[in-house]
């Protein structure tokens, strides 16, 4: 076949991956653990807690195969690059993409159990006395299999989809978004609809707006020698942060979860269980102390100011009026922290505002990460249009001879 027309289907083939991988994900989230009694499941009104687990977990009432979600890997995820982080502090060895990779599926196996066992004691099952226990036994194991499914479907969509890991998430965003609409009324949606769509607009500028910094590149000596620059981002890492800041969040209260389960009548458990929601003031500081820190933290790790002053040193190149090498990792350093700085304000800003009208009474705790969902799923569509965007050049492209 002529390389023009392999070219012309890269696109085409890779939408349709992910749409079968989407297939696969929506089907399993249909698929009731055994002994589950789904009809003792009808909607009904959550508190901020429940919608934002559900945007990282499988189906909507968790009593399915794929009842997990994205949380156990999420969080393997996060303990890597911090761990891979303090690592490369004190050793300049570089560790293998494989050897990572085990560790993340090893460490999403150990906190799949672990969700599991707390997961368990929530479901309602048609079966009692001697069956209840296999009945558990048995969606344990189903609960933690689908956990490893849905990270070896993300791995497949990564490596031949659109929209990398993240559109399982996309995913449970969207559904969340449509079933929280659904069943409001339009004068209980008004505040909310309008705070999102002030959001929307804010992540569209924040996604698309950058800051350039001239670079002087040796290896170019015409007419565009000096419209050569380095962009940032305003929001340097996307709605990553707000994605991990839920995970993150979300791990103190399955770690109390299961420790009350253990201890159901100690009182600290159940002071930190009562305050730990984004119901009280002390949750509601806790997941924005988190997203800030996250925010900061993985613009430092995605736009590390010491490995692009190396790449100048290596290449020859340097920034406009800066000598390479101290100075310009000092001025990346600041320029890092003021633009991480701004964008976890901008999202803290958009996310505490429901947050604060909730506990004022003002919007309906099912709706208050409304704006926030919004938030995140602009930034999804974001960056999967610039993917598909370069799919399309790529695609037009034709060889020469």
């Amino acid at each position: 076949m002529p390389q023009s027309e392999q070219k012309e289907k890269v696109m085409k083939y890779k939408l349709a991956y992910t749409g079968l991988i989407l297939l696969v994900y929506i089907l399993g989230k249909c698929v009731p653990l055994y002994g589950i009694d789904v009809s003792a499941y009808t909607y009904e009104a959550i508190n901020a807690e429940e919608v934002l687990m559900q945007t990282i977990s499988g189906d909507a009432y968790r009593h399915s195969i794929f009842a997990l979600g994205i949380f156990p890997f999420m969080i393997s995820g996060l303990l890597v690059q911090v761990i891979m982080g303090i690592r490369k502090l004190f050793s300049k060895s570089q560790v293998s993409p494989k050897t990572m990779n085990r560790m993340s599926s090893m460490m999403t196996f150990a906190i799949a159990i672990l969700q599991a066992l707390v997961q368990v004691t929530q479901l309602k099952f048609s079966v009692e006395g001697k069956l209840l226990q296999g009945a558990k036994t048995l969606a344990i194991v189903e609960m933690v299999t689908g956990v490893m499914v849905i990270l070896w479907l993300s791995k497949r969509n990564e490596k031949y989809g659109v929209g990398g890991r993240m559109v399982l998430g996309l995913a449970n965003t969207l559904e969340r978004i449509t079933t929280t609409v659904l069943h409001h009324s339009i004068e209980n949606l008004a505040v909310p609809l309008l705070i999102s769509m002030v959001v929307m607009i804010i992540a569209l500028v924040m996604e698309n707006a950058e800051k350039r910094i001239p670079v002087q590149r040796i290896s170019i000596h015409n007419i565009y020698a000096d419209k050569n620059y380095m962009a940032i981002k305003l929001n340097p890492v996307g709605v990553m942060p707000v994605m991990f800041s839920t995970a993150v969040f979300m791990l103190p209260q399955l770690l109390l979860s299961l420790l009350g389960n253990l201890f159901p009548y100690h009182e600290g458990i159940l002071w930190w269980r009562m305050n730990m929601t984004l119901s009280k003031p002390l949750g509601i500081v806790i997941y924005i102390l988190c997203e800030y820190l996250l925010t900061i933290g993985f613009s430092f790790l995605m736009l590390s100011p010491k490995d692009i002053m190396e790449q100048f040193l290596k290449s020859g190149d340097s920034i406009v009026n800066l000598h390479a090498g101290r100075d310009t990792r000092r001025y990346l350093q600041g320029t890092v922290w003021r633009i991480s700085l701004l964008s976890a304000t901008v999202m803290g800003v958009c996310i505490a505002v429901p947050l604060v009208l909730q506990l004022r009474g003002d919007i309906d705790s099912t709706l208050t990460m409304l704006p926030s969902s919004v938030m995140m799923l602009t930034s999804f569509w974001c960056t999967i249009y610039r993917e598909l965007v370069s799919l399309y050049k790529y695609d037009s492209c034709r060889p020469l001879f």
